[in-house]
């Protein structure tokens, strides 16, 4: 009983339009970041090196270098502070989590690109998507 109500609660809160990415993808992500009484979007680009959660808790970790160090950020796929996450490349990953990238310096951390066609990809994310619609309806029968 608990979980359908929490199913519902959460659902109202879960983006739409938020693209379909996976391990290994380079994303930029837009933050909106307020200063003062101004808002202006940072842009911060990285790989994915972990995705964890589901429905309104799915986060996702973006990892990056910066002067030679390495600076990691986690973010809620559903927070209103995230403008938009653009996939700018898909990596060759075996993989789900990919902390082993720490550990990695220089050209090391790069990951081979995963050739995707474009309509393939688009045909993945209306499935996961299905899967997603379909588990709540589930969740409501129960």
């Amino acid at each position: 009983m608990d979980r359908k109500l929490l199913e519902l609660v959460e659902r109202e809160s879960v983006k739409s339009d938020v693209p379909f990415f996976e391990i290994g993808d380079t994303v930029d992500v837009h933050c909106r970041i307020l200063e003062g009484d101004k808002e202006r979007i940072q842009i911060f680009n990285g790989i994915v090196i972990a995705r964890n959660g589901s429905g309104s808790r799915e986060m996702f970790t973006v990892r990056r270098i910066v002067q030679g160090e390495g600076v990691e950020r986690k973010f809620p796929i559903n927070s209103p502070r995230i403008a938009k996450i653009e996939v700018k490349r898909s990596g060759v990953v075996r993989r789900a989590k990919l902390y082993y990238l720490r550990d990695r310096v220089g050209k090391a951390v790069r990951l081979k690109e995963r050739r995707v066609d474009p309509a393939k990809r688009e045909r993945s994310a209306v499935k996961a998507k299905e899967k997603a619609e379909a588990r709540a309806k589930r969740l409501e029968k129960n």
